[in-house]
């Protein structure tokens, strides 16, 4: 499986949940203001979960089993060896699988809209006829240019949106996964129960849940908090799975993960100086790379004019923005700053 991520002073790693694509993302408002606001303050790592965006397309039904590999492939090939974890969504479940797994390298714990049981798991009256008509919707609707079935799920993700928002959604729902993709990982999230892991979790968590959260029960968030020994549960004011960066609500949710992982705003952080030894440290190709950056050349113009792909230079940008210490959406133009003050 291909795991392309995008990497940023606490190191913080996480699952996403099945609507990612890694390169799309940074154009659309539905992710665009998380990876900036997350970025700005942290070494972010990210991946498109298994069948989505830019990772293979799976050829049997995944289960928990292999999410939470999935995530360990990406923190080993990362390096990581102590690190903060954020799930959003269904990747909660992931995440508190990974922390139970493995305490010694969860600092902390971050769950966003998190629930420790799908939807098939809650105990809840017409809850099996209900998944069975929103695999409906997806296995007849999903792939169709005319947007209306999706459409449900959009209301659903986030009700609060306008028009333009909502097309973004429709968007990226399109280039997320296939219907059938979506209809397989539906089904293996909404059988998915890991309250007895989430018992065994050690870490320092807070669990963060809007109240009126349309697609996670908020009372499947405060059930979660409590599973967890210790955990903290903060709730939103909002009714938006995934939250619209014009809302108090996220707002509010950048201050308290920021203060959960002890990270000061972005503007009380002082300039970071150009390190010559950061830059000494960079390869051969890798200088040639970053003075094509700094020249203005997108990465596919990179890849053409060096005879590369578009992922090698990405690959190579990232050792670049690792050893410079650059993180964030502007890593591009403070690489060239840095490239052109030599």
């Amino acid at each position: 499986m291909r795991t392309p991520f995008t990497a940023a002073a606490p190191r913080s790693s996480g699952p996403h949940n099945w609507l990612t694509h890694v390169e799309h993302d940074w154009r659309s408002p539905v992710w665009r203001h998380w990876l900036e606001a997350l970025g700005r303050s942290f070494r972010v790592i990210r991946y498109d979960e298994r069948g989505c965006g830019l990772s293979d397309r799976d050829i049997h039904p995944p289960g928990l089993d292999d999410f939470v590999g999935d995530l360990e492939v990406v923190v080993d090939a990362v390096g990581l060896e102590t690190f903060d974890l954020l799930g959003t969504s269904q990747g909660g479940a992931i995440a508190v699988t990974y922390a139970a797994r493995h305490p010694e390298r969860v600092r902390r714990l971050v769950l966003y809209g998190a629930s420790a049981r799908g939807r098939l798991r809650r105990g809840q009256t017409g809850a099996a006829e209900e998944a069975d008509l929103l695999h409906d919707l997806i296995r007849h609707g999903w792939g169709r240019p005319n947007p209306a079935f999706r459409r449900v799920f959009s209301t659903l993700f986030t009700p609060d949106a306008g028009p333009e928002h909502l097309e973004a959604l429709d968007e990226l729902m399109r280039v997320s996964l296939t219907g059938e993709e979506a209809l397989r990982l539906r089904r293996a999230f909404d059988a998915v129960d890991v309250t007895d892991l989430a018992r065994r979790v050690r870490a320092p968590t807070i669990v963060i849940h809007p109240r009126d959260d349309g697609i996670v029960p908020f009372d499947e968030g405060r059930l979660l908090a409590t599973l967890i020994p210790g955990a903290r549960f903060e709730p939103l004011d909002g009714r938006n799975h995934l939250m619209l960066e014009t809302e108090p609500a996220w707002t509010r949710f950048i201050e308290l993960v920021r203060s959960f992982l002890g990270v000061a705003a972005p503007s009380e952080h002082p300039r970071e100086p150009v390190d010559d030894r950061a830059m000494d440290a960079l390869s051969d190709r890798e200088r040639e790379i970053l003075a094509l950056v700094a020249a203005g050349r997108s990465n596919v113009e990179i890849a053409e004019a060096l005879v590369l792909s578009p992922r090698t230079v990405e690959r190579h940008l990232s050792n670049v923005y690792d050893k410079l210490g650059i993180t964030g959406k502007a890593a591009r133009a403070a690489a060239a700053a840095r490239h052109a003050r030599r």
